[in-house]
């Protein structure tokens, strides 16, 4: 999408940011930012400043700048809590060299949110909490994260039929925990007919095993490779995950201000934190699904016009807008907007899912005309003086 700086600022008010989360790659183009001659100083700054933060409470050396410089991917968890504070601070970075060089102020957006770890850049971002006091308290809890992950995957649970019964989904995982062979639970709930699912041990093989059981025949499970931190589960409760960060939390500064923009909760998926409440949401976000399929029915319903996808390389969010995108225009493929109408869509779609929903998420409708940026690539693209 090509958009110039004065178009950037006349579009804020419907607009959203979106912040990825962690994945398995995490540089992004964060190397062509620090080489910027514009830009640069202020994504060392950024850098250095998550770096200082990570090596006092890690207690080990830690640059990113000098990673960044070297183009070091990530290759497993060993650089988890490095990996964290490497999105965290390059996502703030983007954001001040939008503002510092363009003008663009982030508070001046309609909305805001991110999936997981992103949501703490946007915490962070919207001037709740400042990083070296939130952010300090998930380092804290990385290691920790590590050792949980050792034998945890990712499934992905995919529907091609009907929208997925999530209470079976869930009450299935109650009954695979209870064996006491291992622990599983949905992670993220990324549209009615997805969900994301962390086991560890084989946690998700059994899922699969008792499958044809409980849920239809077009439902599959894919396995992810790698190994995932068990956020967003009750695996963090083997270590108690939930209130370690409560009682940090605690103390922490901050929190007291309601977020500019508006930011919507992972937990909830609506605009939830007020002036007191991040501390309690905070404790659940560690523990509890993340709601990204309600975030982005929020923002569509809140009318929305432009998504800026902020943080290094995010693919998450864009890509699952883009699948449900793919799957409106299907639907309306061969028919004219004029005598289109729900009742139609519903009779043509080869997506029952989709067709279940909209009677009632008519808004959905709008979703192949909300456009979409990346942050990092659209800075790229500019001529600074």
């Amino acid at each position: 999408m090509t958009i110039r700086p004065e178009q950037f600022r006349g579009r804020l008010p419907a607009t959203a940011f979106a912040f990825r989360g962690y994945n398995v790659t995490n540089l992004g183009r964060t190397p062509e930012l620090l080489e910027h001659a514009a830009y640069g100083p202020i994504v060392e700054t950024a850098l250095r400043e998550g770096s200082k933060l990570a090596a006092d409470v890690l207690g080990r050396p830690i640059d990113l700048v000098e990673r960044v410089r070297r183009r070091r991917e990530t290759h497993d968890l060993g650089t988890y809590a490095e990996d964290v504070t490497l999105i965290v601070s390059a996502s703030l970075a983007q954001l001040r060299v939008l503002d510092q060089c363009f003008g663009v102020p982030f508070s001046g957006a309609k909305l805001t949110f991110g999936h997981s770890l992103g949501e703490a850049s946007a915490l962070i971002a919207t001037g709740m909490y400042r990083m070296e006091d939130l952010l300090r308290v998930l380092l804290s809890l990385t290691d920790d994260s590590v050792a949980l992950a050792e034998d945890v995957t990712m499934g992905i649970l995919f529907s091609r039929g009907p929208i997925l019964d999530l209470g079976a989904v869930q009450r299935l995982c109650v009954e695979i925990n209870q064996q006491g062979r291992g622990t599983m639970g949905v992670s993220s709930h990324l549209s009615p007919n997805c969900v994301l699912l962390l086991g560890a041990g084989d946690t998700l093989d059994q899922f699969r095993q008792h499958m044809p059981e409980r849920l239809p025949p077009l439902v599959s499970l894919r396995k992810h490779g790698g190994r995932w931190p068990p956020l967003h589960t009750p695996i963090t409760w083997q270590r108690y995950l939930p209130n370690r960060a409560a009682v940090l939390l605690q103390t922490a500064p901050g929190g007291l201000t309601a977020p500019t923009p508006p930011l919507l909760s992972g937990v909830t998926g609506k605009a939830s934190f007020n002036d007191y409440n991040s501390r309690e949401l905070l404790r659940r976000w560690v523990d509890e699904t993340q709601q990204l399929w309600e975030q982005m029915v929020q923002t569509i319903n809140a009318g929305v016009q432009t998504i800026v996808h902020v943080g290094p390389a995010p693919n998450l969010i864009p890509a699952t807008f883009k699948r449900l995108a793919d799957d409106i225009r299907g639907a309306q493929k061969g028919y004219s907007p004029s005598s289109l109408g729900l009742r139609a869509i519903a009779q043509v779609m080869r997506r029952p899912w989709l067709a279940q929903l909209l009677p009632a998420y008519a808004g959905l409708l709008r979703v192949p005309f909300i456009e979409h940026l990346v942050l990092e690539d659209w800075l790229l693209e500019q001529q600074v003086a």
